[in-house]
């Protein structure tokens, strides 16, 4: 009868953890809703932005001699210093969602390394803190409480002491990393080369916008236009990387349910087992004694 209450308790603390699961579930879901919204709408803007940089940038160094002298575009082929800012989650329990964004900041670290070059580690989010510290890595900067709620005014904060670095020269190189959302069960990894700016190339092709701009206003424009790019891509990467984590944990806490049923219903059938085993036992005694008289 002891294996009977063993399990027994632990059909009753596998079912409880079950409840637990679910109603994570749930929350993740509601909150997944909210932080989906948000991301969709910090991406258009985000788009549109980058849009007038590329289109201003491509502008004056068109019609400009000499193009622009901004530090922000100025590309180095063979950075010594490279910084990488990254995000991670303040809490765990959404399976492989800080994994893939640590085993992503590593893999561009060792690339950077092999080139020679000193990679500088910036991080949002106790999950990635507390990995490399385990591993005895330093990190430039620490953020603990920003990735779980983002505002502009946090990711300005985060962003605005590697741009005082890069326009200081001491560092060549920013990378901003981060585990983003592409939908309800799927996230993407985003790398961006976020300094110097990475200038995509404008089709000749295509018809000229109507976006005039005065000569005396360009750099000023283009600057403020530039640092405003790096706040919001910061403030992007931490919204799509919270809702990334939501939808992961979402998954994550329904594939812990399901595991969770599944292994009531096998203790469940042992259970079952070992009750008609007692009882057949407990038969067989009655028979004997009966015999016996």
């Amino acid at each position: 009868m002891a294996n009977l209450k063993d399990i027994k308790r632990n059909i009753k603390s596998v079912k409880n953890t079950q409840k637990t699961t679910r109603a994570m579930k749930l929350v993740s879901t509601a909150k997944l809703r909210r932080a989906e919204e948000a991301a969709k709408r910090a991406r258009l803007y985000a788009d549109k932005l980058n849009e007038m940089l590329f289109e201003i940038s491509e502008k004056i160094n068109k019609f400009k001699v000499g193009g622009s002298t901004s530090k922000f575009f100025n590309k180095v082929e063979k950075p010594k210093v490279v910084d990488i800012l990254f995000v991670t989650a303040d809490k765990g329990l959404c399976g492989g969602f800080n994994s893939q964004t640590i085993k992503e900041v590593r893999r561009v670290s060792e690339k950077y390394e092999a080139m020679g070059a000193t990679v500088r580690l910036r991080c949002v989010g106790r999950k990635g803190i507390d990995f490399f510290r385990f591993q005895g890595t330093p990190l430039l900067d620490e953020y603990i409480g920003v990735s779980a709620a983002p505002t502009y005014e946090k990711a300005q904060e985060v962003i605005q002491k590697a741009v005082d670095d890069f326009v200081e020269g001491k560092t060549d190189t920013i990378i901003l990393i981060h585990n983003g959302y592409k939908n309800m069960i799927t996230q993407e990894m985003k790398t961006l080369h976020l300094m110097p700016v990475d200038m995509i190339e404008i089709d000749e092709a295509e018809p000229e916008s109507m976006l005039e701009i005065e000569a005396e206003d360009e750099e000023k424009m283009l600057d403020e236009l530039v640092r405003k790019y790096f706040e919001y891509n910061m403030f992007y990467a931490l919204i799509d990387s919270l809702a990334a984590e939501h939808s992961a944990r979402m998954q994550a806490m329904d594939n812990a349910t399901n595991n969770a049923k599944e292994r009531v219903d096998q203790l469940t059938i042992q259970y079952n087992k070992a009750r008609q085993e007692a009882i057949t036992t407990e038969l067989i005694e009655i028979i004997s004694g009966m015999e016996a008289l």
